[in-house]
């Protein structure tokens, strides 16, 4: 199909040989998902719904039709059938020369570490992230994340860098801004990597203006080709190194309820606040700045609601 497409959309339409023997998996998973089965000629089964059309032929082609086939393939179809990610994930740019990708997680939690991750991979290697369904973890959820983490690690070298909320609260108080922060943090991992990998072809999710990162580094003397990309996680290296830093922070985050005996929500929500409400009354101030953030307006929010 060459139908052109707008910008950071994907095709509507999709066609693909399956083993026909998934055949009656595929219906009694279609028939639970709401689809109508009827058994046109030359089918096995033609599968239909609001917004889409599945249908496949005797002789194993499968064609997916319909505005709703983005979701059906990379919820469904990919990870249920055919266990790979072509589709889902054609965006994702496979350069495959070596690189370090940079990102960071738990920057806007109020609860739990500050997480910078940093992955280098090259070669087949960047071939393998895509096919096992590597991407921004901020579409993925903790399930994805804890398993693709184990995988990236198998494959890759990786580093992290993480700044539980003691350590946070010390060194934001040091540097007095967050993105100077994160710099420190970005430039570390690198150092941490480069060292390890003596590769110097970097690419970071921009953060902030150019020359924060650029000045962490010049401060440790260290010398790379630096890419600093907005929506850096459309190179896929960057989005290996945004599931290890997220699978950092979420983990340290359940270590932290379990060690304090209550549920860390993500974030700085409503409910965010009314955790550290809690937390606030069992456990006193001190402890507070323990599991979280201290610069935070959420902190000052919390403190107010505590004592009303």
């Amino acid at each position: 199909m060459n139908n052109k497409q707008p910008p950071g959309s994907k095709p509507t339409t999709y066609v693909t040989k399956i083993d026909l023997n998934l055949a009656p998996k595929i219906i009694n998973d279609l028939k639970l998902q709401g689809f109508e089965i009827s058994k046109p000629q030359y089918t096995v089964f033609s599968a239909k719904k609001k917004g889409l059309n599945c249908t496949l032929y005797e002789s194993g082609k499968l064609m997916v039709q319909g505005k709703e086939t983005p979701q059906f393939m990379e919820f469904y179809l990919e990870p249920e059938i055919l266990g790979s990610f072509e589709y889902s994930y054609a965006d994702l740019q496979l350069d495959k020369s070596g690189r370090i990708g940079i990102d960071e997680a738990g920057k806007g939690d109020f609860f739990g570490p500050l997480c910078i991750a940093g992955v280098y991979a090259e070669g087949d290697t960047i071939s393998e992230l895509k096919a096992i369904g590597v991407k921004d973890s901020k579409n993925m959820n903790d399930k994805s994340i804890l398993r693709l983490a184990k995988e990236i690690k198998k494959r890759c070298e990786v580093t992290i860098v993480k700044m539980n909320p003691l350590k946070y609260n010390e060194l934001y108080g040091k540097f007095k801004n967050l993105n100077r922060l994160l710099a420190w943090g970005h430039s570390t991992a690198i150092e941490n990597l480069v060292s390890k990998t003596s590769c110097r072809n970097v690419i970071i999710d921009q953060f902030a203006a150019e020359d924060v990162v650029i000045d962490a580094l010049k401060k440790k003397k260290l010398e790379v080709n630096l890419t600093q990309r907005h929506r850096g996680e459309e190179d896929i290296v960057v989005a290996a190194a945004s599931i290890i830093a997220r699978e950092a922070f979420v983990t340290e985050l359940d270590n932290l309820g379990i060690k304090w005996e209550m549920p860390l929500p993500k974030g700085a929500s409503r409910q965010v606040v009314k955790a550290g409400v809690n937390f606030l009354r069992l456990y006193g101030k001190e402890k507070l700045s323990g599991v979280a953030k201290c610069h935070f307006k959420t902190f000052q929010d919390v403190i107010g609601e505590a004592h009303e």
